[in-house]
């Protein structure tokens, strides 16, 4: 009772939120993350009114993970061969080299105030939030472009591009790592921490393949809609629950990324099945709520108490700024390098700067095998940097694709029409009397 009550606060809770935010013209998913801040532990939670402990939050983490897949899964299906022949390139040659500008923004930011505070900021930490930096948060951004139905230059090379980042960002997170846990302990096996998330990323990959190559053949025996809906459905909870198993070889340990294996599975099915268009509409309705839950949750799970450590607040500005004009910056650079129009050059770093689950992860990982304060300040860091680029990531988003024309404006008659027919909608019967 007390988990489906939960639920179901939770989802009001975002949904009222959102009347009051499009008053502010403030994207749904900046809605939901407060909403979520509201009665999450912090605010209301210390009132019995919500989420009184992060463990009743993560009670509820199979949600978000189904959650984060259908995101995923719909990420993946805009990599149709089609689109990626004009920016295929583009996109490549960004999604790359503006995660590593990223990372090597903060890397220089970060051993500078390491060798200035060298009490606050150990080497370690500084090179692991380097490569924490490179990854960005597919699902805020996502969500923006489909609210406001973005569609142009910008947009067309922003959803390949944060796909291929997470792709990367695993990669570069193996490598400096892995250089980082052997400079604190000196006895890392190296090749076990940059071959596990290769293996990953390659294994991942294949997966996704693999179930959209099955999904795409069952599909033709089903001709409802609702066949057909649940099929998807049952496909991406089967790749979401796989990707949580690891395979233990040897001295190795391998596993899958839910992100990327669902990306997969939608990029497979999108240009092998006919009516994938058709059927991605009908998941979307499904999944609309789980995807409300995955962001109220997130908001519910973000910590304040961060903010009480005066060194976490500093290392983190220093973090967040360095970040941020690495992505910026990079974006400008590989995008000229890229030869894309203006636009592009101009506003797709800003679309680049939400922060959230991939990032998560990867902290989680450096808190689990650094241990210690090392590992804490990491965790403590990273999770100020999300609450900050989470609660300003879509709206800034938002902004941006505004300014590049990928997001048009409302056209007053339309305006117009929909005001009248709202009206017709609620304007009061009055009552019939019989003679």
């Amino acid at each position: 009772m007390q988990t489906l009550l939960l639920i179901a606060i939770a989802l009001f809770a975002g949904l009222l939120m959102t009347r009051l935010f499009v008053k502010f013209h403030l994207p749904d998913v900046t809605a939901y993350l407060v909403a979520g801040v509201l009665i999450g532990p912090c605010v209301l939670g210390r009132l019995n009114i919500g989420f009184n402990t992060f463990e009743q939050v993560d009670s509820l983490s199979l949600i978000s993970d189904v959650a984060l897949g259908f995101i995923a899964f719909a990420i993946g299906h805009e990599f149709r061969l089609s689109a990626l022949k004009q920016t295929g390139k583009q996109a490549t040659i960004i999604g790359i080299l503006q995660a590593v500008v990223a990372t090597a923004f903060v890397d220089i930011a970060l051993v500078t105030f390491h060798f200035l505070r060298p009490d606050l900021l150990s080497l370690p930490v500084a090179i692991t939030l380097g490569a924490i930096a490179a990854a960005t948060a597919p699902a805020a951004t996502l969500m923006v472009v489909r609210q406001y139905k973005a569609k142009g230059p910008v947009t067309d090379v922003l959803l390949p591009v944060v796909a291929l980042d997470d792709a990367v960002g695993l990669v570069i997170f193996a490598i400096s790592f892995g250089v980082a846990q052997a400079m604190q302990n000196g006895t890392t096996r190296i090749s076990a921490l940059i071959l596990e998330p290769l293996m990953e990323v390659i294994l991942s990959l294949g997966f996704g393949g693999l179930t959209g190559v099955v999904l795409t053949y069952l599909e033709r025996y089903f001709h409802s809609h609702r066949n057909r809906n649940a099929l998807i459905v049952g496909s991406v909870i089967i790749t979401v629950a796989v990707s949580q198993l690891k395979i233990p070889v040897g001295p190795y340990t391998f596993g899958f990324s839910s992100l990327l294996v669902c990306m997969m599975l939608g990029t497979v099915f999108c240009n092998f099945c006919p009516l994938s268009e058709e059927l991605m509409l009908q998941a979307d309705r499904w999944s609309g709520p789980a995807i409300t839950l995955f962001f109220v949750l997130s908001g519910s799970a973000l910590q304040f108490d961060v903010f009480g450590n005066p060194s976490v607040i500093l290392i983190g500005v220093v973090y967040i700024l360095a970040r941020s004009l690495g992505k910026i910056f990079g974006a400008r650079w590989s995008s000229m390098l890229a030869k894309s129009p203006p636009t592009v050059r101009k506003y797709l770093g800003i679309t680049l700067l939400p922060q959230a689950g991939v990032a998560l992860g990867m902290c989680t990982t450096a808190y689990r095998v650094l241990g210690g304060e090392d590992g804490t300040l990491i965790r403590n860091i990273v999770l100020f940097g999300v609450l900050i680029y989470e609660l300003l990531g879509p709206s800034m988003t938002k902004a941006a694709l505004t300014k590049a024309g990928d997001i048009q404006a409302i056209p007053s008659e339309v305006k117009g029409r929909r005001k009248k027919e709202l009206e017709k909608v609620t304007k009061p019967v009055p009552p019939q009397f019989d003679k």
